[in-house]
């Protein structure tokens, strides 16, 4: 297998994914700043224009995170990341779709459309005017998981995909300009704990 990667969370979660499980792939840097995502070759992998991307000895890409980490997860089932039955794949989804709309998604749009504009005004359709309202949205996300937190993981007593998701975006917002606001006492101890974690530094 061949992981084609490049900055910024989404790539991270798929390196993050790899070192749980102690996966090791070749990895392909695609130059993300300088648009090398959105021309060939690299549009013959991934025609959205996006990384990361895994690319199978079958000769099929796979892209989407959550795409590549289920299949990581079915090829190595041990350390489980998404869950050894139905119930508990089914709360990881739960809570990796929960994190992903309400925090993640409008974090990076947020991002896209103010700090990152420069980059990406003239590679998707931005909305500038939209970008307080994202931030605000990410924010009222990050309350909602502080209230319903039972931890000592988002799902609960398992490290899941729904961590590593959360963490990568998280760590992302630090850095541009969306700091995770240390009034969300239980989430931020989640977030150290999650950084202690090797994978975390692994995929950094």
């Amino acid at each position: 297998m061949k992981l084609y990667t490049s900055v910024g969370p989404n790539p991270r979660v798929v390196k993050m994914f790899l070192a749980e499980k102690g996966i090791d792939v070749d990895r392909i840097e695609v130059d993300l700043r300088g648009g090398e995502n959105r021309r060939e070759p690299y549009m013959a992998v991934n025609p959205a224009g996006q990384t990361p991307a895994l690319a199978l000895e079958s000769g099929v890409n796979l892209t989407e995170i959550t795409a590549i980490c289920e299949y990581l997860e079915e090829i190595t089932p041990h350390p489980p990341l998404i869950g050894t039955n139905a119930e508990e794949r089914a709360q990881t989804r739960m809570w990796t779709r929960r994190v992903d709309l309400k925090i993640c998604e409008p974090m990076a749009n947020g991002f896209r459309f103010a700090e990152g504009l420069p980059l990406f005004e003239n590679r998707m359709r931005c909305l500038p005017e939209a970008a307080p309202g994202l931030k605000a949205v990410a924010q009222d996300g990050l309350a909602w998981l502080e209230a319903n937190f039972q931890g000592p993981w988002v799902a609960g007593g398992r490290f899941t995909l729904a961590d590593i998701l959360l963490f990568a975006f998280l760590d992302f917002g630090a850095v541009v300009g969306q700091p995770l606001d240390p009034k969300f006492a239980k989430v931020s101890d989640w977030f150290a704990r999650v950084k202690a974690r090797p994978s975390a530094a692994a995929s950094a």
